[in-house]
């Protein structure tokens, strides 16, 4: 393998481990985006009800206003009739959305179809509904195990040739960064960032308000 190859599977080693440890610390709410997730879901029922309460716990106390205004809008042009209703929630579903995700620190993209919830995120709503939430600690703990394993594997059948040729010790240190890095991106997910795009144990900006 040559030192240029070796030093650019190196880099999409890293590069690898990056994108799931941001993934997984930050998609976790990523679905408050879609059309389908709970922030749309909860302002559809609201504005059947014509009631703004149950929407603020998704924005912070300084955007209150934004949104109680955006909402009686909303109410005012749904009423003359269905075009006018659909464009105008859909108006409102927006700037709910992006003004929750400001506050999460995350950009606005626009709002997917429900499609886009990751399977996890889906079994963690899920979990919530029932009240159990062993079937995604299932799923989740056995996705981990086969990623552990599978890198620990290729890391130790490479370490048995290690000192055959130089080229041999390549590959086992290319084996071992990926399983080490692996292991450290779990490890710190698990132990600190729990929080809401990357704020720790600080919670949802906006919901202790």
């Amino acid at each position: 393998m040559s030192t240029r190859n070796y030093l650019a599977r190196i880099m999409l080693a890293f590069l690898g481990i990056g994108l799931l440890c941001t993934a997984l610390s930050k998609n976790a709410f990523a679905h408050c985006d879609t059309l389908d997730g709970p922030v749309v879901q909860t302002a559809r029922i609201a504005l059947e009800k014509g009631d703004v309460t149950p929407l603020l716990k998704w924005v912070h106390a300084d955007d209150e206003k934004e949104i109680r205004v955006a909402f009686q809008k909303t109410l005012a042009v749904r009423a003359k009739g269905a075009k006018a209703k659909e464009l105008a929630d859909m108006y409102f579903f927006e700037t709910l959305v992006r003004i929750h995700r400001a506050g999460e620190g995350a950009p606005y993209t626009g709002l997917k179809p429900g499609e886009a919830v990751d399977p996890a995120v889906a079994l963690a709503d899920k979990a919530l509904e029932s009240g159990s939430v062993d079937a995604l600690v299932d799923v989740l703990t056995k996705a981990m195990a086969n990623g552990i394993r599978e890198r620990f594997r290729h890391a130790s059948e490479t370490q048995k040739h290690a000192d055959d040729s130089v080229a041999a010790g390549r590959e086992f240190v290319e084996a071992y960064v990926i399983y080490t890095h692996y292991v450290e991106g779990l490890h710190t997910i698990i132990k600190g960032s729990g929080g809401h795009h990357g704020e720790g144990d600080k919670g949802h900006s906006g919901h202790d308000k």
